[in-house]
């Protein structure tokens, strides 16, 4: 058969790569193999000089590490470029009972690790364009879907004398209500979604489970049922089941991506996605599904769950909550560097095991070896066959070749279930890892193949790619949203609140002297446009960022806006680069962290930030792609400034622009207060006169909660407290204090931390003392609160600095949430358009 030569790859990541105008030819070091890449990327890369504090080994190190592969292309490889066509016979070719339809495309890749022949070549499918008739049949009229509604009230109240203490009506008083989430009407667009949604089958109450399923869960649990047991389509029927149909008894066709097999069956995904909106009790259904299983005679071993440490305690919380006692599910917590040795009959022993993704991926991919295990293994997670994984937060493996999503694709289990609100983060390559994890056949869990049918036709705004976009996540998707009519949780309302505060003369003159420097660096950066003054731009930039930063401190505390970072970039334009001194490295840390927020792209891959490090020098790279580059040049290749090695890298800090000791160091009784933190006391006090009432603070800094929390326990307010520096144990005691104490009420927390897998219903009120413009975070953490088992009517206050880059900040995010729609599609603009956005929304933010 011809062979469709002449397609070359687009170049990887894995190259050596010098970005600076330097045509000096270091020669010294050469071009890795292959073979050496791979070992690189397998190395630990943790830093030495993170902050990041751990309880357990095993979740000390970062899964998110990337991995290199000689065998699998990298995600972010989209296309290949087509420099010739030649035709030509293979030798000795054999398609077994594999089948080429007509004028279809493929993929010849050698398979030097074949078992029978190292010259073998693996054929693999590629789509040419299905026709949209058939991806029509596989939506079965599901259409995309978008946020919840709530209701957003503007209220301008002035800090009045503490004498005075206003009442929570004070505040509300002339208050004038408008809606954020209702920016988009999308009413119409999801009518036929939720008829259909509406429609699905329900499961019968387990007998295991006294807590009595909604309906929406138990058509939740039905779902799940059936796609733990799905069955292929009859012969010349028009049923289409995970894409594939079957147009004549001994042939099936995929046909998102035309591959085809004849006389034999394809291996069909048993599990999927359960994305329904937080709060809708995503691990109730799981446990019933575990419940309903085990009554319906059918458990083939234990259920792996797989968490962040963070919410591995509710999972067995949950279990011996909503299982009849005289019956339970037996949980075992599989975690932690001190962990028993269990083989494979220890675990069956138990209906549910808790394990973190630090421990998965300690156990595949250990520190002590450069390649994976051999599976299966006499111990450990990999020794046995699971009845089913459950991802939780599932979002985490989101780039395939991180450690935590290797690991999880490694598990042996009968069925592969992803938990998740979030399924699509930053693009649909996010997709592509938690299709391959459930195991989806027929093409689409090869990158090559997922990105040139789905990812690469999305950002052309291509019709068929939508209709496969729709078909995809009809087959393997589950999502309801809590502002569907039939879920009707009827949950109590919520209503949000912002709360102008005016700032001091003196706040003032400091917010409008860094407001005033910010619009001279923006100015400078305009300037500063050629390619001949590249690195004067780049500093420029930086610079920019890091007033910004400021700004937003102080619109906080004065006492916030120090001169760290100002003070290391001077050095960094006298010197280059810096000694990484305790001081430098919470600078380099804050600097980081506003290029993650800024949405920066790693320079060498020239894609997202991937597990981001800042080098001494002050640049910004994906760990493993400036490893890969040290390991070979020992250069940054930004500016050639000297790198020993990957532990000469700082990884961000555990909570974003975090400097609690030195924000304050010299805070004491006689340290004048700001404006917004007098707004927040007396926030806090008129909203727990009420009996029962409960406030979570939400600060992006722990910085401020430092500031903050002495205040409110002066006032006799009974506070607790949850962030990034805390263990797992300290954090639950926390949780349960707040929850069982009538005498703490309240809560700081930071938004980071809070934001996933917590339930925090015992409060009623949320106060946001900061916001930037993603809303996305800070909409999860109110989820926290309002949420299935919410019971009290709940407020959302967020106090915003009159006449500054928070108010600014609202209107970006107002823009972004209409823009939500359309946020997975990416549109044709290409990664350049979109860093000319981050510059424009700095500029909205000035104006």
């Amino acid at each position: 058969m011809p062979a469709a030569a002449g397609y070359g790859r687009k170049r990887t990541h894995f190259e050596v790569i010098d970005l600076t105008n330097d045509d000096e030819d270091d020669r010294q070091h050469q071009r890795p193999k292959s073979g050496q890449s791979s070992q690189s990327g397998a190395r630990s890369l943790s830093s030495q000089t993170s902050l990041a504090t751990s309880q357990d080994d095993d979740d000390a190190g970062d899964g998110n590490e990337l991995i290199a592969s000689t065998q699998n292309v990298p995600a972010n490889v989209e296309a290949f470029v087509l420099y010739g066509i030649q035709l030509a016979k293979v030798v000795g070719i054999r398609y077994y009972n594999g089948y080429a339809a007509n004028k279809e495309r493929v993929l010849l890749r050698r398979e030097p690790h074949n078992q029978y022949d190292r010259n073998a070549i693996q054929r693999e499918a590629e789509e040419k364009r299905r026709r949209a008739e058939e991806l029509k049949k596989a939506t079965k009229g599901q259409r995309k879907q978008t946020d919840p509604n709530t209701t957003f009230t503007n209220a301008g109240i002035t800090v009045g004398d503490p004498e005075n203490a206003p009442e929570i009506d004070d505040f509300i008083e002339g208050a004038q209500a408008f809606n954020p989430r209702e920016w988009t009407n999308v009413a119409e667009q999801n009518s036929a979604q939720e008829a259909q949604l509406k429609a699905l089958p329900k499961a019968e109450q387990p007998d295991l489970i006294p807590t009595a399923l909604l309906p929406f869960q138990l058509q939740g649990l039905a779902w799940m049922l059936e796609k733990e047991n799905p069955v292929l389509p009859k012969s010349g029927s028009d049923d289409i089941v995970q894409l594939w149909k079957r147009p004549s008894k001994d042939m099936y066709t995929n046909i998102a991506t035309n591959f085809s097999l004849k006389g034999e069956e394809p291996k069909l995904a048993r599990g999927g996605i359960l994305a329904d909106d937080m709060g809708l009790g995503k691990t109730l259904q799981i446990i019933s599904l575990i419940a309903a299983d085990r009554t319906l005679q059918k458990g083939r071993g234990p259920t792996l769950i797989v968490a962040p440490v963070s919410v591995m305690s509710n999972w067995s919380n949950q279990v011996e909550r909503h299982v009849k006692s005289k019956s339970p599910l037996k949980v075992y917590t599989y975690h932690g560097s001190g962990r028993q040795r269990m083989q494979k009959e220890d675990f069956e022993a138990y209906d549910v095991v808790v394990t973190s993704y630090g421990t998965l991926s300690a156990e595949y991919l250990p520190k002590s070896s450069k390649q994976p295990i051999k599976l299966p293994t006499k111990h450990g997670i990999y020794s046995l066959r699971w009845r089913r994984i459950v991802l939780d937060e599932g979002h985490t493996i989101r780039n395939p070749n991180t450690k935590n999503a290797i690991s999880a694709c490694a598990v042996d289990a009968y069925a592969n279930w992803v938990l998740t609100g979030t399924p699509v983060i930053n693009s649909f390559k996010d997709l592509f890892s938690l299709v391959k994890f459930i195991g989806l056949s027929g093409g689409l869990d090869k990158a090559e193949i997922f990105n040139s049918v789905l990812t690469r036709p999305m950002k052309e705004g291509q019709a068929d790619a939508k209709l496969l976009l729709q078909a995809l996540m009809a087959t393997i998707c589950l999502r309801r949203r809590k502002d569907m009519a039939f879920v009707d949780l009827r949950l109590p309302s919520l209503k949000e609140f912002i709360h102008h505060v005016e700032l001091t003369r003196s706040e003032r003159k400091k917010y409008d002297a860094l407001e005033g420097e910010a619009k001279g660096a923006l100015e400078s950066y305009d300037a500063a446009g050629g390619a001949s003054n590249g690195r004067k731009r780049v500093q420029t930039y930086r610079h920019l960022l890091e007033v910004l930063l400021r700004m937003r401190q102080v619109c906080n505390h004065w006492k916030m806006c120090e001169t760290r970072v100002l003070d290391l970039m001077s050095l960094l334009d006298k010197k280059g680069s810096v000694d990484l001194t305790p001081a430098n490295v919470k600078a380099l840390q804050d600097l980081l962290q506003l290029s993650i927020e800024s949405r920066e792209e790693c320079p060498v891959c020239i894609d997202d930030l991937h597990d981001p490090v800042i080098t001494p020098c002050g640049h910004f790279f994906g760990r493993s792609c400036i490893a890969r580059v040290i390991e070979t040049q020992h250069k940054c290749p930004m500016c050639r400034a000297a790198l020993q090695d990957e532990y000469s890298l700082v990884s961000p800090a555990i909570d974003c622009g975090d400097d609690a000791s030195q924000a304050i160091a010299d805070v004491d009784d006689n340290t004048p207060t700001s404006s917004k933190t007098d707004a927040l006391l007396q926030l806090v006090a008129a909203t727990v006169k009420r009996s029962g009432a409960k406030v979570v603070v939400f600060s992006q800094w722990r910085s401020y909660l430092d500031i903050v929390q002495p205040r409110l326990e002066e006032a006799g307010h009974g506070c607790v407290r949850i962030d990034g520096s805390m263990p797992a144990r300290a954090r639950d005691e926390s949780l349960r204090s707040f929850a069982k104490k009538p005498k703490v009420t309240v809560m700081l927390a930071s938004l980071g931390v809070c934001a996933v897998g917590l339930d925090l219903t015992a409060a009623d009120t949320v106060i946001m003392c900061d916001s930037w413009w993603a809303p996305a975070i800070e909409d999860q953490a109110v989820d926290r609160v309002h949420r299935l088992g919410q019971t009290k009517d709940c407020t959302v206050w967020r106090l915003v600095v009159k006449n500054s880059v928070e108010e600014r900040t609202l209107e970006i995010q107002k823009r972004k949430r209409t823009m939500m729609a359309e946020a997975l599609r990416e549109g044709g603009q290409g990664r350049r358009e979109r860093g000319r956005g981050v510059v424009g929304d700095i500029q909205e933010l000035l104006d």
